[in-house]
């Protein structure tokens, strides 16, 4: 985090957002986003509270990592708006006050309890509704209860792998897409819609589901294998194209990875301008000589002999050699880090910022969203329940 904690004299980007939070667990992270960047994001709680101190790990101070990276920078309120009809009197009111609503549950579990949309906008005509959930409210599987690996396993993403016992397995490598995606495509939709609003004094209603989320993550493979079932069925014959996406990487050679002295290196000159200035830096013109490739998107897929030779290069000298070398002469290569790894690299720790979230030991990764001139302010602590009942009432609603 940059020492300096902010310009004083300019606000938050979103400054004076008024953002109503009712969700539970994952779907918290899409106002997480907004409070990041300064929204005054209010988690509206039953009694009890939100049971994602609960649910995942490492626990920290007693809950969950979960809680304390998606819920940093909120207030929360305690509501009983399933049954006490006072307490649904006091959210009807925060709803007139709030520019966003975020239902972030299954599908039209607000308007079970008497919060319909029409009800929400004739309180509030410039309100933006917004549904994050699992899969929608369309399709046959709305209603039905997930988690966050559900999203990615129906989108495509998470191939089953086997253990040692021969065991089906969720994959132990790949990252939760829409769990993260999710909540960033629908904090991006709020904010398109609070515009609108405030340029019309009309406000909306959308919905982003995880599930969907991730499917889009995966646009060009499953864009690609349609297209390619099309053009073999047009041609009257079996599909045997190159399969789209990282699933045609496994034959490619000048775009692979490749083992080092020390660990494993992504190379990546599939332009011929790059694969010359390699073949020129190791000394090895007749590389190029012998194998110049296409001018663009060149893998020399299926080249053994290439990639034989590659293979023994690149075991000669160390990771951080070649980057080096890639640095020096304008080739494209990266690390292939382990977890470890990424928090030892040098880049990581001028990259990232970090937000003292919950503790003095502890930190959370900040919005990768940087705004240059002016530091971001870092986030509160993720609250207790009901921990800013009185605060919120009174500069809400002005209640003493």
């Amino acid at each position: 985090m940059d020492k300096n904690q902010g310009n004083a004299a300019m606000p938050a980007p979103l400054a004076g957002l008024r953002v109503l939070d009712c969700s539970l667990l994952g779907p918290c992270a899409v106002t997480g986003h907004l409070a990041d960047l300064g929204a005054d994001v209010v988690k509206v709680e039953a009694p009890g509270g939100d049971y994602i101190r609960k649910t995942g790990w490492p626990v920290v101070d007693g809950a969950s990592l979960l809680h304390w990276h998606v819920n940093r920078g909120k207030r929360s309120i305690v509501l009983d708006i399933k049954s006490v009809e006072a307490d649904k009197a006091t959210f009807m009111e925060l709803v007139k006050k709030a520019d966003v609503l975020l239902e972030g549950m299954r599908p039209g579990a607000l308007a079970k309890l008497g919060f319909t949309w029409e009800k929400l906008h004739a309180a509030n005509p410039k309100l933006v509704f917004c549904s994050t959930s699992g899969y929608g409210s369309v399709g046959p599987y709305a209603q039905m209860p997930a988690h966050g690996f559900a999203f990615d396993s129906w989108a495509g993403v998470a191939p089953p792998s086997k253990n040692e016992a021969g065991f089906t397995q969720i994959p132990p490598t790949y990252i939760q897409i829409g769990f993260i995606a999710g909540p960033l495509f629908a904090a991006f939709g709020i904010l398109a819609g609070v515009i609108r609003a405030r340029a019309t004094g009309q406000g909306s209603r959308m919905e982003v589901s995880q599930s969907t989320a991730a499917a889009y993550f995966n646009w060009q493979s499953i864009e690609g294998h349609l297209i390619n079932e099309k053009e073999a069925k047009r041609k009257g014959e079996q599909n045997t194209a190159r399969p789209p996406g990282a699933a045609g990487m496994a034959e490619s050679v000048r775009y692979q990875y490749y083992s080092t002295k020390d660990g494993c290196l992504l190379f990546m000159p599939s332009e011929r301008k790059f694969w010359q200035n390699f073949c020129a830096a190791i000394g090895r013109n007749d590389l190029f000589e012998a194998h110049p490739g296409a001018e663009y998107a060149d893998h020399a897929r299926g080249n053994v002999e290439l990639r034989k030779l590659l293979t023994d290069l690149f075991l000669t000298r160390t990771t951080d050699e070649w980057l080096k070398v890639g640095l020096e002469h304008n080739i494209p290569m990266a690390p292939v880090n382990t977890i470890q790894q990424v928090l030892e690299d040098k880049h990581f720790k001028e990259a990232i910022q970090w937000y003292p979230a919950y503790g003095n030991e502890s930190d959370t990764m900040a919005t990768p969203v940087r705004f240059l001139d002016e530091p971001l302010r870092p986030a509160a602590r993720a609250p207790e329940p009901g921990q800013h009942q009185k605060e919120v009432l009174r500069d809400w609603l002005n209640l003493k």
